[in-house]
């Protein structure tokens, strides 16, 4: 099944969906993933991979983090090269005050915002949604 590419309907059918737990960015700077970490994200920089993973996990494997963040999946099967959905909620987000770290799937798109802007960032990317009717 192809991805949906029309921006009125993926902002319309976006259902977001905050996903329980507190998620970190972490890097390791030799490319291997401590034992006991299950990655939800990774990305190979110059620097090192950066891990995306619960909180809880970094402690017990001793990576340094400084962010944490709530994970918010929308649950929309959104195309790769589907143009502006990306742009609408972050510009919501951001007259919001509300900052986002964004994870394209293959299917989904997937929004880690602070920890404490969970609830209100559901509440804005909702309203963008209603406002597409």
């Amino acid at each position: 099944m192809a991805g949906e590419t029309a921006l009125a309907t993926l902002l319309r059918s976006m259902s977001p969906q905050l996903n329980e737990g507190d998620y970190v960015f972490c890097t390791v700077p030799d490319q291997r993933i401590p034992e006991g970490c299950e990655v939800i994200g990774s990305f190979r920089e110059q620097e090192g991979l950066t891990l995306i993973v619960e909180r809880q996990q970094a402690q017990q494997a001793g990576l340094a983090f400084e962010y944490v963040a709530a994970w918010i999946t929308l649950n929309v099967h959104s195309a790769l090269e589907a143009v502006g959905l990306t742009a609408a909620f972050a510009s919501a987000l951001g007259k919001a005050g509300i900052s986002c770290n964004v994870i394209a799937g293959y299917y989904h798109d997937h929004l880690f915002v602070g920890r404490a802007d969970a609830e209100r960032a559901m509440h804005v990317l909702r309203q963008l949604a209603a406002d597409a009717e």
